[in-house]
């Protein structure tokens, strides 16, 4: 009888104990002041390299990873079930196309994804990655509405930047990753991959042309991404084999980046289980 009584004594406090920690966790998730569970910032590349159809093709990709089941309860999986979303365009420069979204529910997911497909083109020359991070820096950030748990920023693009070199990129990653910012990369190989990476000259605005072949590891534009764009917490690069496997690489992007840890190990195993 007393060894029945001490069980029972000891799951009662066991069960108690869960309960106690449970409440210390949900109040210390209240406690942190966030009104959402992320700040995404898409920013979409529109140099001279992407022509109107390379352009349509990540609009409708963005899009149409924004209609899919598997991205919808991804945003709305957190515990405050809702995230902030922009959209950035950049070349030389760096223009919010979609102000600081709210997005609670599916209709306004659906809604979202309308007003991508309609989005216009910001016309650009250069790509001017560093550039981009101190716009985002110095513009995007300030005017965040709300206190999000995650800040993250996905850089897509089919080239290294040609305005201000490698370190100016490194420097202004390691700037945003310092203010809490986690920042993954989509490389979208769309060159010869027999060339390679930075071979020939390339003009930035204002400057003569550089010589910027990259010798040694960095061959081909995913590695140059993990080196000088990627950063934070979980940050990771996914890469799309040319413009008609966007909408593949930024649908799953989301999937793995909103949807928490499980989607984050299993996309780090299937990598790693792909890489040669």
């Amino acid at each position: 009888m007393a060894a029945m009584f001490l069980a029972t004594s000891f799951r009662v406090l066991l069960l108690g104990l869960a309960m106690v920690m449970a409440d210390c966790a949900a109040a210390q998730d209240a406690g942190d002041g966030a009104q959402v569970d992320a700040a995404l910032i898409v920013s979409v590349d529109v140099s001279g390299s992407v022509n109107g159809r390379r352009f349509e093709l990540q609009m409708d990709g963005i899009a149409r990873a924004l209609e899919d089941p598997e991205v919808i309860a991804a945003f709305l999986s957190g515990p405050r079930g809702a995230l902030m979303f922009t959209m950035v365009e950049w070349s030389e420069s760096a223009k919010p196309a979609i102000p600081w979204t709210r997005l609670a529910s599916r209709g306004d997911i659906l809604a979202l994804a309308a007003q991508v497909r309609r989005t216009p083109r910001i016309d650009g020359e250069f790509t001017c990655v560093a550039h981009m991070m101190g716009a985002v820096h110095d513009l995007i950030l300030p005017t965040l509405p709300v206190k999000a748990r995650r800040v993250i920023m996905d850089v897509s693009g089919d080239g290294i930047d040609n305005c201000d070199g490698d370190q100016a990129t490194g420097d202004m990653r390691d700037l945003l990753v310092s203010e809490g910012v986690t920042i993954n990369g989509l490389p979208i190989n769309e060159s010869d991959p027999g060339q390679p990476l930075g071979a020939g000259a390339f003009r930035a605005p204002g400057r003569p042309f550089e010589d910027r072949s990259h010798p040694g590891a960095i061959k081909t534009l995913e590695p140059w991404y993990r080196q000088y764009v990627i950063g934070g917490f979980g940050a990771f690069a996914l890469p799309a084999q040319g413009y008609g496997d966007f909408d593949r690489a930024i649908k799953q992007k989301f999937a793995v980046e909103i949807g928490g840890r499980q989607n984050h190990e299993n996309f780090t195993q299937a990598s790693a289980a792909a890489s040669p």
